[in-house]
């Protein structure tokens, strides 16, 4: 090979190697979070929030309802949001761990 050749080859991988790295430094932040949306953790610490509250609820109703406070109507209903959440927890719990089995599976 003649050295105009090599040269044009070594140009060409370079040009080619600097578009790549200039694409990844253009689409990196995209990948990135945006300040404004809530992260996986705050997400989870929210719904566990929410989850501590419902039982919080139905708990006080159920006292009121067995002094005479309540309404009985207003228990099956605080049991019923209580049953599902808790159904929604057990399910969302049975999905990380069949996908942390799922993980433990596949080959190194």
């Amino acid at each position: 090979m003649d050295m105009k050749a090599v040269s044009a080859i070594q140009k060409f991988t370079d040009a080619r190697s600097t578009s790549a790295i200039s694409n990844y430094v253009q689409a990196r932040p995209a990948t990135e979070p945006t300040p404004e949306e809530p992260s996986v953790a705050q997400v989870a610490g929210k719904a566990a929030m929410d989850f501590a509250q419902t039982l919080a609820q139905t708990e006080e109703t159920a006292k009121q309802s067995m002094i005479g406070d309540a309404d009985p109507h207003a228990l099956v209903q605080a049991l019923a949001q209580t049953e599902l959440a808790v159904e929604a927890a057990v399910t969302v719990r049975n999905k990380v761990v069949e996908a942390y089995q799922e993980i433990l599976r596949m080959p190194v």
